[in-house]
């Protein structure tokens, strides 16, 4: 939506399409690292960025891109065709990719039942909600670290649940050290959850090696903090190249390595995979400046 807001600012004939505009950003509850907003929702922040957008004239299409094909009009420039679940096609000569990444899952039994009711992937968003409760946190990752001494903040008690030895923890030794010093934080290692058990809300874990010689762990909420994936299918599709962790490599305009075609956000390797809204808005402004500027060329 950022790249919008430039692109009608550069006079480009354009469309957002997608099939959740905004991405995962609209899930968090609370985000207060947005300049100008002390506290927004991501759903409210996001539909300020789609009024901004529809306000200067640019056009919303809520539909999921199903396939992406190229069409050659000379050496190295191409018409791109888009289709959507919808069975309408676009065609575009340029395109800017915000495709987002996805929250790894445990794929357990309970996990999905659960979203919502006790599961969260996103402490920032949902530690308030469990202020005096006992949660996990699985991972090993400065994400899950950070996960838990924010959490420590509100619960009663965190466990930090991790399937390795602690020497093999992936946060930094600043992390640990202050994991091993707050009081309200206990790290399980050699630790795999394998079901999540609740009636309506989560109630307890299930771990393959005994906590104080049980298999359960009580619980009122599990935050899974595994890392995240990006959604690269698409762009696979049309021969963009990736990184060694599956994001989109882009110079410093954004541009990937296919003639017209761009990327922005969450999905690409740019910002030091920072991963933030912040970022995933100048991404976006660059970018279309780099796709007007493209334009112009051809």
């Amino acid at each position: 939506m950022a790249a919008s807001i430039y692109a009608s600012r550069y006079k480009l004939n354009h469309l957002v399409i997608g099939n959740q505009i905004g991405g995962m950003a609209v899930d968090a509850h609370e985000i207060r690292n947005y300049p100008g907003f002390k506290s927004i929702s991501g759903k409210k922040l996001m539909e300020a960025f789609s009024s901004h957008v529809q306000n200067l004239g640019a056009e919303i299409r809520n539909e999921k891109v199903v396939e992406i094909k190229k069409e050659l009009i000379s050496a190295g420039k191409y018409f791109f065709e888009i289709t959507t679940s919808t069975n309408c096609k676009y065609r575009a000569k340029a395109l800017i990719l915000a495709l987002g990444t996805k929250q790894r899952k445990l794929n357990i039994e309970g996990e999905d039942k659960f979203i919502g009711r006790g599961i969260s992937y996103c402490a920032v968003c949902d530690a308030p909600f469990f202020k005096d409760k006992i949660v996990g946190v699985v991972g090993g990752s400065d994400s899950a670290a950070t996960a838990a001494l924010l959490l420590a903040e509100y619960a009663q008690k965190v466990f930090l649940i991790y399937r390795k030895e602690k020497i093999n923890l992936r946060c930094q030794p600043v992390l640990i050290d202050e994991l091993e010093k707050n009081p309200k934080i206990e790290m399980i290692f050699k630790t795999n959850t394998i079901k999540i058990k609740g009636e309506n809300k989560v109630e307890a874990i299930e771990i393959d090696t005994p906590y104080e010689n049980k298999n359960e762990l009580k619980l009122d909420g599990l935050f899974v903090e595994i890392g995240s994936m990006p959604l690269v299918n698409l762009a696979q599709s049309i021969g963009v190249n990736l990184d060694e962790e599956n994001y989109i490599q882009v110079d410093e305009n954004f541009k990937t390595n296919v003639d017209g075609v761009f990327a922005a956000g969450d999905v690409t390797a740019g910002s030091a995979k920072f991963r933030q809204i912040i970022t995933a808005a100048s991404e976006g402004a660059i970018a279309a400046a780099s796709v007007y500027e493209y334009l112009r060329k051809l």
